[in-house]
């Protein structure tokens, strides 16, 4: 497969202003030297504790906010230089699905025109009757019934907003759909239909995932590889079946052995987080998981971890983890 997205030593800094002038202090470093790929067809699973950077990092790849340097290309091309017109082009090509479904929809707008606007506005169809044609088709393949494009947001439950929201997403027929905490706001049994609709649709359309969440079943469940943010770091990237069947870095260990377990007791060597995250504004150097770790030693200080312990697709096997006993 080939790559769709490809993001590198990734930096989003958000300024600290104080005083009466509002001068600059300090920054807030949620992205710190992210890299990872996205192929084609794949779903590439973001996880961590809330604060780690995950949504910043969904947000930085298709553009939504600007990073402070780094490189981020989506189909080779370097999505920093991209004209007006070309970002628009791009704008069709990636989208993103919101946590909550209500904030994201426009609460004045019916359905129909919550879909059907960027449509028009990209020429995808060219008068109101085609417009109408097509979101009955969108809302159809979402599960909804076209007769609702003439109502509101409010009327309706928060499974369907989702289902809403991913319908304006696939709209515009993109390749890659961002999706941000898309079934956390969700009861458990409308999250398993969304997650369905959402492999559905990747299996029909041909999408590719980066799907961020903090729920580790659900990343398991959906994702083909996994990456593990802590502190606006990569910990561990690997594929899904690594990750949950042989995890190497300590804080990935300590995530899986956070999650409910069936029989707790036959779950050996867990590993229970103590402490708070270090602020991100001064974040720890070396691994910025060492300060909480039962592991850490002297060198955790200076050198970071290896951020890929094996990758089928070059058959590399690197486990750089002074930790590991």
């Amino acid at each position: 497969m080939s790559v769709l997205l490809e993001i590198k030593d990734l930096h989003v800094n958000f300024p600290i202003y104080a005083g009466i002038f509002k001068r600059k202090v300090a920054d807030l470093k949620a992205c710190n030297g992210v890299s990872l790929n996205l192929k084609k067809g794949e779903v590439l699973g973001i996880v961590g504790e809330s604060g780690c950077g995950k949504s910043t990092l969904g947000r930085a790849a298709i553009r939504l906010i600007d990073p402070t340097y780094g490189t981020v290309k989506f189909l080779g091309n370097d999505l920093m230089s991209l004209k007006k017109k070309e970002l628009m082009q791009f704008r069709q090509e990636a989208q993103i699905v919101f946590q909550d479904p209500f904030s994201s929809l426009n609460p004045r707008k019916s359905i129909r025109d919550a879909i059907g606007e960027s449509l028009l506005y990209h020429g995808i169809v060219k008068n109101l009757d085609e417009q109408r044609d097509h979101v009955a088709e969108i809302l159809t393949q979402v599960g909804l019934s076209p007769d609702i494009m003439n109502r509101y947001p409010h009327q309706f439950s928060g499974g369907q907003q989702q289902r809403i929201c991913i319908a304006r997403a696939i709209a515009l027929n993109p390749k890659l759909i961002v999706c941000d905490e898309v079934v956390s706001a969700l009861d458990v049994s409308v999250q398993a239909q969304i997650l369905n609709l959402l492999h559905d649709l990747k299996e029909r359309l041909g999408l590719s995932y980066l799907f961020i969440s903090h729920d580790l079943s659900i990343v398991r469940h959906i994702s083909d590889r996994v990456v593990v943010l802590y502190l606006g770091k990569v910990m561990e990237t690997a594929t899904t079946k690594e990750i949950f069947g042989n995890p190497k870095h300590p804080y990935t260990q300590a995530l899986l052995s956070s999650t409910p377990k069936s029989n707790p007791r036959e779950v050996k060597n867990r590993i229970f987080l103590k402490g708070q995250i270090p602020s991100p504004i001064n974040p720890p150097s070396g691994c910025p998981f060492r300060t909480r770790c039962p592991y850490a030693k002297a060198i955790c200080a200076e050198i970071p971890p290896d951020k890929t312990i094996f990758d089928p697709a070059t058959g590399k096997e690197d486990h750089h983890y002074h930790c590991i006993l």
